[in-house]
């Protein structure tokens, strides 16, 4: 093997490395964000935890941040619950910094 080509494995190693990660983060993030969402509509116990990972589920269905937090809003609107679109981007962003140090301890 070549010193190119080593060097090309060690780079795709890195990118496989990296994007897994970055879906553990991520994933991490939408269930931690699904509690808080879970808590604030009341639900509790396993009604809470079937919320989050119906959550991270569908994120990772979709892959889309906005699809889970359009979700989460609707649900608050439903529900008659006061946040909006951006608090509740702020809450995920908080919670991916969280999840974002937990994943790579």
């Amino acid at each position: 093997m070549s010193e190119f080509d080593k060097r090309e494995e060690s780079f795709e190693n890195k990118f496989a490395h990296d994007e897994e990660v970055l879906f553990k983060v991520l994933a991490h993030a939408n269930r931690m964000v699904g509690l808080w969402a879970a808590e604030k509509l009341g639900k509790t116990g396993a009604e809470a935890e079937a919320y989050a990972k119906a959550l991270v589920e569908r994120d990772v269905a979709a892959h889309d941040k906005s699809g889970v937090l359009g979700q989460i809003h609707k649900d608050f609107t439903a529900a008659g619950v006061a946040q909006s679109e951006h608090q509740i981007a702020r809450h995920f962003e908080e919670f991916r910094a969280q999840a974002a140090k937990d994943v790579t301890r």
